[in-house]
């Protein structure tokens, strides 16, 4: 099973077993995740509420890459910054999340990494039309380096954010020339009105995703669990099993045929000493052998 969180690359010294020295550089990202019992993950390659370029030098990639290869499953997958608005109708914050897609796309090849994960953001008065649009003309500026794909995360849906119906995903798919995939937040897509909290509704809701979007795209999941109901629209994570979705939800999710071989990396929060650590064991007590 791939399954790991998205971890930290700080520079705190950190070693995940007495046998690896710890580092002061990007390493530190694969130690945390096998630390937490990790084989897969992501991580940002910058402060995600600033816009700022990545730093990362030759010896670092390197040695996150050979670190990666020995002590991981994989893969990794970088997600861009949160002021990233790949939709807006703005000249200004259209170049500056431009730039930023570019340095993450590259920042991705430098370091091995497969995947940019992104929102779609918000048209802000464009329209869903237009609003994707502007995404897919975005994306189709960009220069992705090979063995590296852009994966457009599915979102809760409040206010003029795309990416919250299985029809955005399909729209931007079909408007770009780029090869896109798709990395679906559990959490997110229940809030955004699709039930995930029991087997039947599981399968319901893949099979929809797959009739409108295509099972062939889909590439991540971000498992985290809701602390809030189908349709709320309001994202906020839950420890896995103990929000809105549940046990029988997240269980039926890891087992679904259509779902168990992808890679799951897990954004969930730290609540009564709960952590990463805990929560990827309950992913793994979840999951059928």
């Amino acid at each position: 099973m791939k399954v790991g969180a998205h971890v930290s690359i700080s520079g705190s010294r950190v070693s995940s077993d007495d046998e690896t020295p710890p580092y002061d550089d990007l390493r530190n990202a694969v130690h945390r995740q096998r630390a937490f019992g990790g084989n897969c993950g992501q991580i940002f390659t910058t402060s995600p509420q600033v816009w700022a370029q990545p730093e990362i030098s030759d010896e670092a990639a390197d040695g996150f890459r050979e670190e990666s290869d020995e002590r991981l499953e994989g893969p990794w997958v970088i997600h861009s910054a949160y002021l990233v608005n790949l939709c807006t109708p703005k000249d200004d914050l259209r170049r500056k999340s431009k730039e930023s897609m570019q340095a993450e796309l590259d920042a991705a090849a430098q370091l091995g990494i497969p995947y940019v994960n992104v929102h779609l953001g918000a048209h802000t008065g464009a329209g869903v039309e237009g609003g994707l649009d502007n995404a897919a003309s975005l994306i189709d500026e960009l220069e992705v380096p090979e063995d590296v794909q852009i994966l457009i995360e599915s979102d809760a849906g409040s206010g003029t954010k795309l990416g919250g119906e299985f029809s955005h995903l399909a729209g931007i798919i079909d408007r770009t020339e780029t090869d896109i995939g798709i990395c679906i937040d559990t959490a997110h897509t229940l809030v955004a009105g699709n039930d995930l909290t029991t087997p039947e509704a599981v399968d319901e809701t893949v099979g929809r995703f797959d009739d409108e979007v295509g099972l062939e795209y889909l590439e991540y999941i971000h498992l985290n669990d809701s602390k809030h109901d189908v349709g709320t629209h309001k994202d906020e994570h839950a420890l896995i099993g103990e929000g809105y979705i549940g046990e029988d939800g997240m269980k039926a999710i890891v087992n679904h045929p259509d779902l168990r071989d992808l890679p799951f990396a897990l954004e969930t929060p730290t609540e009564d000493g709960k952590g990463f650590a805990w929560n990827i064991e309950k992913v793994k007590e979840l999951r059928d052998a």
